[in-house]
């Protein structure tokens, strides 16, 4: 056990570290595919747009200044707005964009098992066979008698 909280405590420092360096030395690709053109409302990464293009060029200058992603993201947000960001903030009513989806799928995961938990209750069980032999107990004798002719017409 305590190995295996050792294992998950060291991939957790080592990707804490890879997010710390990738704050500090941030990409233009991965900048792009964070960011969306205020114009074309597409990503960064794939949009062809003039606005597109000199966002580009402002974001690789801000990265040869030393600027870290947070500064360059602050930087684009206050000149066109949250709406540049293409993952809403953790906060605010903004985080509701991220918590819905989560009490949707718990909701719905609740939901499930309330009904196939009644489903697997309702379900009846097989029709019971009268011990004396001389057919089915609980049928009545004329739906007897039309199921013994179709089975016999089938057996045909």
């Amino acid at each position: 056990m305590s190995r295996m909280l050792a294992a998950a405590l060291l991939v957790a420092l080592a990707a804490a570290g890879a997010a710390a360096a990738s704050e500090e030395h941030p990409t233009l690709p991965e900048l792009e595919r964070e960011l969306i053109c205020p114009t074309c409302h597409e990503s960064l990464a794939v949009s062809n747009s003039p606005i597109a293009d000199r966002m580009r060029s402002f974001i690789r200058a801000r990265i040869a200044a030393g600027d870290t992603k947070s500064e360059i993201k602050d930087q684009l947000v206050d000149q066109f707005g949250e709406s540049v960001l293409a993952a809403p903030p953790r906060r605010g009513f903004n985080l509701l964009a991220w918590l819905l989806p989560l009490v949707g799928v718990a909701a719905g995961a609740v939901v499930l098992g309330v009904l196939a938990r009644r489903w697997s209750r309702t379900r009846s069980g097989p029709i019971p066979v009268d011990p004396s032999g001389n057919g089915r107990a609980g049928l009545d004798p004329e739906l007897e008698r039309r199921l013994d002719e179709e089975l016999a017409r089938f057996d045909a």
